[in-house]
């Protein structure tokens, strides 16, 4: 199959610095994204998961270390019922006041 742009130049249709991208909230806090943005499967991919949503990498963190992937199916792209978890929520009311691109390390949930 051919390619259609040049494997080593920049596509035609790029923003070159003329306009900032489009700032993307995050799925889980609702905050704006920074630098770096995750796109996380809601339902995991070993479930059938398809549909991608923007993170931050500290918010999906948080839902690996809390949540199983069963879990994370039932639950699917229902925001409101994961934020009914405890810990959830009281991260999530923790990130609010940091800046978009803060990370730290996240305690993995005892099992």
């Amino acid at each position: 199959m051919a390619r259609k742009h040049s494997k080593h130049a920049p596509y035609p249709d790029a923003n070159h610095g003329e306009e900032a991208p489009a700032v993307v909230a995050c799925w889980l806090c609702g905050r704006p994204t920074g630098k770096t943005i995750i796109w996380h499967h809601p339902v995991p991919k070993s479930r059938g998961g398809r549909d991608v949503v923007p993170m931050h990498s500290i918010c999906q963190q948080t839902l690996t270390a809390n949540f199983a992937n069963s879990e994370l199916q039932r639950h699917g792209m229902n925001v409101a019922g994961l934020l009914e978890n405890p810990n959830v929520r009281k991260f999530v009311d923790w990130v609010a006041k940091k800046d978009p691109d803060f990370t730290a390390t996240i305690t993995k949930k005892q099992r």
